[in-house]
């Protein structure tokens, strides 16, 4: 379909707009069923009716080419997902959480509409916040040389959410070809767009920012729709800019089948809403301009209505999910070494390295194996400046600004968008560093809940391949926001891999298999000891470490510390000055990852000494050292001779001072007294 054709009734053929109305009154039938479904108790439980917004949701389908282009569609977007080419089985088994439901096996809300391998993308239900990964993968598109365009799609209210800026504005500067769709029908749920914002289109709140291109149409109306989405897509190409198309549009229904309109709308609006309801509008066009007469047009209402009844039965004869597939897709396979397949080297050979030594070389090194890899984050590349602490150096001047680049200080942009580069293409790889400081990275959170479970909601048809870094911990004098630990809350999300080294061997070799495989993982660096000599290891050239595998870093009898992150110096400090003084002879395991969790390696432990300690630098109430506690308590609870005992942090913030942190933080002598403790119970 041509992008510069001007469409009007006149100079489109017959075939054409026959096309277009069998696809709007097929929409429609099944806009109008999909509430039935609920009423009987076969699903659909959730429906946003589109009724209102026909024509730019026609438009956005036709324009879409799903050899080329990625679309985001929202929960709104059934016509959409229709125009685009989902058959109207497809649409029902969604709505009724089938198994064949080509969107989530049934995984994911109805009305959630997507077909992977067309590039119609399964989006979260957190309104808008797809908007971050339609502007990564337009990124992609450009690095690539891609011909299409990414279509990102939502409703104008969504478009007062923070991250919705920071994709808009990202967009804008890294000059990418994205077309955001606002469908504006002037309710947020309830909420009017007066409430919402000054301006009463919700565009106009973007106007100022530069390369941003706004587009105005009345998503009412076909031809204009048409036309302006047509214009849009070849400017966003031509160009390489994003553009904002503002559909006016209607909502003729209430917002969902959970809302009810006549609260808050009354008679005379809900009447004259109805009065514009376009697909009665095209209809009408259609009968006055003599290509179509009533009676044909009929019998195209009645023909998708068989169309529906039998896609109806089919669906309902389709499978319901497996309840014992619930674990499939959590998370993708790893990576797998070969040579190292318990990540352990025999540390004779070659010079020691620092733990930061360790991350830069191996990250130069994957860049060099994979040339699909690329790094970006705040403070990433500014001449000789890699990173907040340098972890990066020297790889913009080797790889190039288009692999290697800064970020905006927008961590729900750094991760969000690292998600929609690699819906590009499984091959590519991100890694960011998701703040300078890992206790910054909490605006980024809704973005990592929504790509922790990618994979299980897309029934395994995407998975977001992003390492993300962050410098975690304390031990610097850095207070608040600068020294507190998050992997407590990182590990309550199935779908991520959440690693915590703490020598230079298990730095390299867990972000080498972080790098290579598929899938999301926290990789968290603790920064007090990354120039620390205690933290120095001989690092083979091609060490691996992989995931769900603990380390004995010293062997013992007596009793089994169990610890990783900054504490394990202090441990394996401990261990040695308690057997220098009593003979008894301590086991320190470095979990070193957190999830997946070895738990064998550390039970293996436990049944060897019989009394444990779990020591980590977050605090103790609620910390992970919690989980660890009582999966020993379940599983090895005859081995103990002693109760399980923790070491933590206080259960406060982290103070500037030094004396405050030192009262905060665990340390050898917190550490050193917890130990004595359990060895004399």
């Amino acid at each position: 379909m041509s992008q510069k054709r001007q469409f009007t009734l006149d100079n489109t053929d017959k075939s054409t707009l026959e096309k277009w109305y069998r696809l709007m009154t097929l929409g429609r039938q099944l806009d109008e069923k999909a509430p039935n479904y609920l009423k009987q108790a076969l699903g659909w439980s959730y429906h946003a009716p589109y009724a209102g917004h026909d024509g730019i949701q026609l438009a956005i389908g036709q324009l879409f080419d799903r050899e080329n282009d990625f679309l985001f569609p929202y929960y709104r977007d059934m016509l959409t997902a229709i125009s685009a080419g989902l058959t109207a089985e497809e649409i029902i088994l969604n709505g009724i959480s089938k198994a064949t439901d080509v969107a989530s096996g049934g995984r994911h809300m109805s009305n959630h509409f997507a077909k992977p391998e067309w590039h119609i993308q399964n989006v979260s239900s957190a309104t808008g916040n797809h908007t971050l990964h339609a502007v990564g993968t337009a990124r992609s598109i450009k690095i690539y040389g891609g011909k299409g365009v990414s279509i990102s799609s939502q409703g104008e209210s969504s478009t007062s959410e923070g991250y919705v800026f920071e994709a808009i504005n990202g967009a804008a500067k890294e000059k990418l070809p994205v077309i955001f769709v606002f469908q504006d029908n002037q309710y947020g749920i309830s909420v009017p767009q007066r409430d919402q914002s000054g301006n009463r289109r919700a565009a106009e709140n973007y106007k100022g920012i530069k390369n941003l291109k706004i587009m105005y149409c009345d998503g009412k109306n076909v031809f204009n729709s048409m036309n302006i989405m047509a214009a849009a897509k070849d400017y966003a190409i031509r160009n390489s800019l994003p553009v904002i198309v503002h559909a006016n549009c209607v909502r003729i229904l209430s917002h969902s089948n959970s809302d009810r309109h006549e609260l808050y709308r009354d008679e005379n609006e809900r009447h004259c809403v109805r009065l514009s309801d376009p697909l009665t509008r095209f209809r009408i066009q259609l009968i006055h301009s003599g290509k179509f007469s009533e009676e044909e047009l009929n019998t195209i209402d009645k023909e998708q209505k068989k169309v529906i009844s039998a896609a109806h039965k089919k669906a309902l004869k389709a499978p319901n999910p497996d309840p014992k597939s619930i674990f499939d897709f959590v998370t993708p396979e790893p990576y797998k070494s070969t040579k190292y397949p318990e990540g352990i080297h025999d540390g004779s050979k070659g010079e020691k390295m620092k733990l930061i030594q360790a991350l830069n070389t191996t990250l130069k090194a994957e860049f060099r194996h994979n040339p699909d890899t690329y790094i970006w984050g705040q403070d990433m590349a500014n001449k000789e400046k890699g990173g907040i602490f340098n972890v990066s150096k020297g790889m913009q001047k080797e790889f190039g600004k288009v692999r290697v680049f800064n970020a905006p200080i927008a961590e729900d942009y750094i991760v969000g968008t690292s998600n929609g580069m690699t819906r590009y293409d499984d091959k590519i790889r991100v890694i960011v560093e998701g703040a300078e400081f890992a206790d910054y990275f909490w605006p980024a959170m809704e973005q990592l809940v929504d790509s922790s479970h990618d994979y299980w909601r897309s029934n395994g048809k995407f998975v977001p391949n992003v390492t993300i870094r962050l410098a975690s911990g304390g031990y610097i004098g850095g207070g608040l926001y600068h020294s507190q630990n998050i992997e407590a809350t990182l590990t309550t999300l199935p779908g991520l891999r959440v690693v915590y080294p703490a020598f230079a061997d298990d730095a390299a070799g867990l972000l080498r298999t972080s790098i290579r495989s598929r899938g999301l993982t926290l990789f968290l660096e603790p920064k007090a000891l990354y120039n620390d000599p205690l933290s120095e290891a001989v690092v083979p050239d091609d060490f691996e470490v992989p995931f769900g595998k603990c380390r004995v870093r010293r062997e013992g009898t007596d009793l089994s510390i169990i610890t990783y992150g900054n504490t394990l110096p202090m441990c394996l400090k401990v261990a040695d000055q308690i057997q220098t003084e009593t003979g008894q002879n301590i086991e320190v395991v470095d979990v070193r990852s957190l999830l997946p969790l070895d738990e064998e390696g550390i039970l293996h432990s436990v049944k060897k000494t019989n009394r444990v300690l779990v020591v980590h630098e977050d605090q103790t109430f609620a910390g992970f050292g919690g989980e660890i506690a009582a999966m020993i308590t379940e599983k090895a609870f005859e081995y103990l001779d002693a109760p399980v005992k923790r070491v933590g942090a206080t259960f406060t913030p982290i103070g500037f001072n030094r004396i405050l942190e030192k009262a905060i933080l665990p340390d050898t002598d917190k550490i050193e007294k917890a130990a004595r403790e359990v060895l004399e119970y």
